[in-house]
């Protein structure tokens, strides 16, 4: 493998792994609307305990996307995560609320009350998809930072990255579009979290209100989710010269990549399709359960496919509002060839952790959760 290629290699992991990201958000999504679709505190109990059979997936991903940016794009980990540091750190923040929340709502000496520990998650149901979302925009509408790798042997400043104003990744949530794919993300979240309960609840009032809410996200979601698409599509996007590294902005860059690349387009309608085949046939057969997996399938080939049209085919996978030459590519913020190799025969393992995870997601989920199980059964 080339050095070229493993950079391609690298940029499709890390897409990958955003897609996963994005499907298990039905964690936060489904904790968003603890309240209004459990009714009793025992319908609350059950929903919580669905969901807390899969949080430290959520969270795993997560910290997993993060490490896998810092090993193979550090200069994007630098930049981001320590520019835009008060974006990150509410993102974080809100999912540590969420595993305390789980570990010590039912715990002997809780001072605090089980619901206000359902209200925390309720509060990072909502405001980690809301943050990640408009993380990922940024992608697309780029960010305020200026990188100077001259400061690397400066002794005075060896600081290569700077953010250009006060906010620190803050004004992200100011770009009217970042704030579209932002919402988009939480009402798909909160179409995702009622498909699985429907899939893992045995409970007939909790499914039946589940529906009901499928069906009454899925509306803002696909509204919002194909305004920023198109948007996207025909909006300038940020080019590289392949042979010197500039950045110059072309019209409908994005478009362009999708056409270059019709295996990405192919994998991104596959997606979408997918998604409203799931939320579709669970709105209008009140028997089908199953409408999670293609909605989830859906969505990792969708968000992987425009991650991919994000930094494949020399595009800045993360411009630079305050200096375009700045802008981030898959070529010029890698890793070395040495480090980028040693991880790929590394990634070698990775279809094995996911078989793992198959077999202990299979296993977790053999039984249904029922009311019976959280009476006599250990319970959060």
């Amino acid at each position: 493998m080339t050095y070229e290629l493993l950079q391609q290699y690298w940029w499709f992991l890390i897409s990958l792994l955003g897609g996963l990201l994005v499907f298990l958000l039905f964690v936060q999504g489904g904790n968003s609307q603890l309240f209004s679709i459990g009714r009793s505190e025992e319908e609350r109990r059950l929903l919580v305990n669905s969901t807390g059979r899969k949080w430290e997936f959520t969270f795993t991903t997560l910290v997993t996307f993060g490490g896998a940016f810092f090993a193979s794009f550090p200069l994007f980990y630098s930049t981001s995560f320590g520019g835009a540091y008060w974006l990150w750190m509410l993102i974080l923040l809100s999912f540590v609320l969420q595993a305390v929340s789980y570990e010590f709502q039912n715990k002997l000496g809780n001072l605090l009350g089980t619901r206000t520990f359902q209200w925390f998650l309720v509060a990072n149901g909502i405001v980690g998809p809301l943050l990640l979302g408009g993380a990922v925009a940024t992608f697309f509408n780029g960010s305020n930072f200026v990188v100077e790798k001259d400061n690397l042997v400066s002794g005075a400043s060896p600081v290569i990255s700077h953010w250009a104003n006060a906010s620190h990744g803050l004004d992200a949530l100011l770009d009217p579009w970042n704030l579209v794919l932002a919402f988009a993300v939480l009402f798909l979240a909160r179409v995702l979290g009622p498909l699985y309960f429907i899939n893992n609840v045995a409970d007939e009032a909790i499914r039946s209100r589940s529906r009901r809410h499928v069906a009454a996200n899925a509306v803002p979601f696909l509204v919002l989710f194909v305004a920023f698409l198109a948007h996207t599509l025909v909006k300038d996007g940020y080019a590289a010269d392949p042979d010197t590294g500039a950045i110059s902005m072309q019209p409908m860059k994005y478009l362009d990549n999708l056409v270059d690349m019709w295996y990405v387009a192919a994998a991104l309608l596959a997606g979408v399709a997918l998604v409203l085949y799931g939320i579709l046939r669970t709105a209008m057969v009140g028997t089908y359960v199953r409408g999670i997996w293609p909605a989830g399938i859906g969505v990792v080939l969708t968000v992987c496919a425009l991650l991919l049209t994000a930094g494949w085919n020399d595009t800045a996978y993360y411009p630079s509002n305050a200096d375009l030459q700045s802008s981030l590519t898959i070529a010029n913020s890698c890793s070395s060839e040495f480090t980028l190799r040693t991880m790929a025969y590394v990634s070698i393992f990775i279809p094995f952790v996911l078989a793992y995870i198959f077999y202990a997601w299979h296993s977790i989920d053999k039984k249904k959760i029922d009311k019976k199980e959280i009476a006599h059964d250990e319970a959060y």
